[in-house]
C-alpha cells in the first residue's frame, strides 16, 4: 500500500516538474519574443555629420509669419498656410520643423486624439506601438536616405509628449506609413478619391488641366491646417504640395517641369511586411520627373504595402496617364482619349480585370462615382479651370439624382481634406480654402514664388486676380442643415441622446441618415421603429454593398426581435 502511494506522489512530482518546466519554457520564449520585438521595433536615426543647423533660430515678421534664412511660413488671409523651404535634406527638415513647430505639434495631437477615440486604453495604445514598430521594423529600409534625413530634421520640432508611442523620428515615420498601414486594414483611409484629366479637344484651350479630390479623414481638426508647401530641394526639381505639417509625402502636387502627381486608392490585402509608404514614391516622382515614362521608372523600382493608382499628368507629354500598382504588380492606363478619370478601381488591361478589382468596382462607391464623373466631363463640354471645380464640387448622383449630402457615391462627399486644379504648362495651381472644396480656390504661379528671394515682409503670395469663388451652396438652408446633421451624428457617435426624427429631416435623401436612426433605435431597443428607418434606407441610393448587407442584416435582428 505504502509502495503505491510513494508511487502516486513521485508521479504527481513528474508531472509538476513537466508543468514548471513547459511553463518556463513559455514564459522564457514570451520574454524573449518581447525584447526581441522591443529590439526590433527601435528605428535608428541616420547618421548626421553637421548638425549645425539645430541652433539656427527662426525670425517673426509678425504674429503669423517666420523666416530662416531665404526659407518661411506664414499664414495667409484665405485660411492657408504657405511654406518655402529650401537646401539639403537635413537642413530642409530641421528649418521645416522650426518654421512649422506649433503645427507640428498641433498635427500630432489631433492626430493621436483620433486614435485614442478609437482606442481609449493607454495599454493598449502602448501594445499598438510595439505592434506597429514590428510590422515597420524594416521601414527605414525601403525608404530614400534623403527621405529619412529631411524626417529626421523635423523630428527635432516634434513634442515629447508622445515618447510612449516611439520617439521623435520613429513617430513621425512611421507616421508617413499610416495611410498605407490603414488603407489596407480598414480600406478606408482614403474614403473616396476623385481625380481626373483633360487635354487637346477636351480642354476649352486644348492645355492640359488636372482636377482632384483629396477625401483623406481623421477628424475634422485634422484638416484645419493646410500647408501649400514650396520645396528647392538640394536635388531634383523645384516642386509644390498640398500637405500637413510633419509629413514630406506627396498627396498632390506639381514641379517646375509642370508634371503632376496626386494619388487614389485602391482595394488592397492586409499587407505581410513594410514597403515604401505611397506619399514618398509619389514625392520621389514629383522630385525627379518630368515626363510620364520617369515617373513610370521611378514607380517600377519601389515596392509598396498597398494598392495604388498614381494619376500623373504631364506638361511635356501634354497628357496624362495612371500608374496602378499592388504589392506584386504594376500596370498603366492610357485611355487613348483626350481625358481620363479616375475614382479608386483600376483601368489597365491587366490590372482592371483582375476579379478582386471587379468586386470592388462594382461593390463599392467606386464604380458609380466613376460613371457620374464621365457623365459631368461629357455634359460640360470643354473644359475649362472654373468647370473643373465645378465637377470637383458635385454633390448629386447620377442624372443629376438627390442621393443625399454627404454621400460617398457623389464626387463631392463633404469632407475632402483639400481639392487643387493644375494647369501644368503655365505652371499654376488652384488650391481650395475652408470647408472643405467648397470656400474659393486660390491661384499660385510656381514661377512666380520660386523667383522670391525670401520673403522680406509679411504679403499675399497667391495671385487674387486668378481666384475661384466660393460655392454659392456654403449661403444656402441646405448647407446649414448639413453642418447641423453632421453635429448629430457625432453627437451619436459618442453615445449622446438624439432626435432621429430632427437627423432625418436634415438630410432626407441620404440613406445613412436612416441607417443611423434605425442603429441608433436597435440599441434602445425599439426594434419596430428601427425596422421602418432601415426599410427606408433600402429605398435610398446606398454608397456600398457593404452598407446594404448591414440595412438587411439588422433587419433580420429586428424581425427576431419583434
Amino acid at each position: 500500500m505504502s509502495l503505491k502511494k510513494g508511487t502516486k506522489r513521485s508521479g504527481w512530482r513528474r508531472l509538476g516538474k513537466a508543468l514548471l518546466y513547459v511553463t518556463g519554457t513559455i514564459v522564457l520564449l514570451l520574454i524573449i519574443l518581447v525584447i526581441y520585438v522591443v529590439s526590433v521595433s527601435h528605428i535608428d536615426p541616420p547618421e548626421i555629420a553637421d548638425k549645425q543647423s539645430l541652433q539656427w533660430q527662426r525670425k517673426p515678421l509678425d504674429s503669423t509669419s517666420y523666416t530662416l534664412g531665404n526659407s518661411w511660413f506664414r499664414k495667409s488671409e484665405s485660411g492657408l498656410y504657405e511654406l518655402y523651404v529650401e537646401g539639403k535634406p537635413f537642413e530642409r527638415g530641421v528649418v521645416e520643423g522650426k518654421l512649422t513647430a506649433e503645427l507640428v505639434q498641433r498635427q500630432e495631437d489631433h492626430f493621436t486624439d483620433q486614435i485614442k477615440k478609437m482606442i481609449p486604453s493607454q495599454t493598449y495604445l502602448k501594445f499598438l506601438r510595439y505592434f506597429v514598430g514590428f510590422f515597420n521594423r524594416n521601414l527605414a529600409h525601403n525608404i530614400a536616405e534623403e527621405n529619412k534625413e529631411e524626417i529626421y530634421g523635423i523630428s527635432f520640432s516634434a513634442s515629447d509628449r508622445y515618447d510612449f508611442i516611439g520617439t521623435n523620428y520613429e513617430r513621425i515615420l512611421n507616421y508617413h506609413a499610416a495611410h498605407d498601414i490603414g488603407h489596407a486594414l480598414q480600406n478606408m483611409a482614403l474614403v473616396a478619391c476623385t481625380s481626373f484629366g483633360t487635354w487637346n479637344g477636351a480642354s476649352a484651350d486644348s492645355s492640359l488641366i488636372i482636377g482632384r479630390n483629396f477625401d483623406f479623414y481623421v477628424g475634422d481638426k485634422f484638416s484645419e491646417d493646410k500647408i501649400v508647401a514650396f520645396y528647392r530641394p538640394e536635388k531634383g526639381y523645384r516642386f509644390m504640395m498640398v500637405t500637413w505639417a510633419g509629413f514630406t509625402g506627396v498627396a498632390s502636387g506639381m514641379n517646375e517641369k509642370g508634371l503632376t502627381v496626386t494619388i487614389n486608392a485602391d482595394k488592397s490585402d492586409i499587407p505581410t511586411g513594410s514597403a515604401t509608404p505611397v506619399s514618398l514614391v509619389a514625392r520621389e516622382i514629383l522630385q525627379y520627373a518630368k515626363n510620364i515614362n520617369e515617373a513610370w521608372t521611378i514607380a517600377n523600382k519601389h515596392k509598396m504595402f498597398v494598392s495604388e493608382s498614381f494619376l500623373v499628368g504631364s506638361a511635356e507629354d501634354n497628357r496624362a496617364a495612371i500608374i496602378e500598382k499592388t504589392p506584386e504588380k504594376m500596370d498603366i492606363y492610357d485611355p487613348k482619349e483626350q481625358f481620363i478619370t479616375c475614382t479608386n478601381h483600376f483601368q489597365g488591361a491587366t490590372l482592371g480585370k483582375e476579379e478582386k478589382n471587379i468586386k470592388q468596382r462594382d461593390e463599392t462607391a467606386s464604380g458609380y462615382r466613376f460613371n457620374r464623373l464621365s457623365e459631368l466631363l461629357q455634359q460640360h463640354g470643354p473644359n475649362t479651370v472654373q468647370k473643373t471645380v465645378d465637377i470637383l464640387r458635385d454633390r448629386y448622383g447620377l442624372h443629376g439624382e438627390n442621393i443625399g449630402m454627404g454621400n460617398e457615391r457623389a464626387i463631392n462627399q463633404l469632407i475632402a481634406h483639400h481639392a487643387v486644379v493644375f494647369e501644368p504648362k503655365k505652371k499654376m495651381v488652384w488650391v481650395s480654402t475652408a470647408p472643405w472644396q467648397l470656400g474659393k480656390f486660390v491661384a499660385y504661379n510656381l514661377d512666380s514664388v520660386f523667383n522670391m528671394k525670401g520673403l522680406q515682409y509679411d504679403h499675399e503670395i497667391y495671385d487674387s486676380t486668378q481666384t475661384i469663388a466660393a460655392d454659392p451652396f456654403l449661403q444656402t438652408e441646405d448647407y446649414k442643415s448639413f453642418v447641423a446633421f453632421r453635429a448629430m451624428k457625432a453627437d451619436i457617435m459618442d453615445g449622446k441622446e438624439v432626435d432621429v426624427k430632427q437627423l432625418i429631416r436634415l438630410n432626407p435623401e441620404y440613406y445613412h441618415a436612416y441607417v443611423l436612426a434605425g442603429d441608433y433605435e436597435f440599441k434602445h431597443k425599439q426594434y419596430k421603429a428601427a425596422e421602418g428607418y432601415y426599410k427606408t434606407a433600402l429605398t435610398k441610393v446606398i454608397a456600398t454593398k457593404g452598407e446594404e448587407d448591414h440595412i438587411r442584416r439588422q433587419l433580420e435582428k429586428c424581425a427576431k426581435s419583434n
